[in-house]
């Protein structure tokens, strides 16, 4: 078996999310594309929690604070898919659900008020 030995260190300059790809600018030149589908919590977001992402370091991984995702550039590279369990991402929309419905009572109370 043979192991990857990476040059230098692949870091992330741009990202972009499409409705069905995740594209990642890397600081070389090169650009990586997935499809979405590797990352379930990505692919449940809005366009805005989408956007919403910052690079962590000097762009070793991504994160999307709002889904708590953060996918590495190594494993981008390395062709490896989101490792969640289903039963953890089965938590993740049930919390995401709750978390949406008590937010729409509140604004609706705010709007009311």
């Amino acid at each position: 078996m043979t192991t990857l030995t990476l040059e230098t260190e692949p870091l992330a300059a741009q990202v972009r999310v499409t409705d069905e790809k995740l594209v990642v600018d890397l600081v070389d030149g090169r650009s990586l594309i997935v499809p979405l589908h590797w990352y379930p919590r990505l692919l449940q977001a809005s366009q805005e929690e989408k956007q919403n992402w910052q690079l962590l370091g000097d762009g070793y991984a991504i994160e999307w604070v709002d889904l708590d995702e953060h996918i590495g550039i190594e494993g981008l590279l390395a062709g490896r898919q989101s490792g969640e369990s289903h039963q953890s991402f089965e938590r993740w929309l049930v919390t995401r659900s709750t978390s949406s419905q008590l937010e729409r009572a509140n604004n609706s109370n705010v709007a009311d008020g």
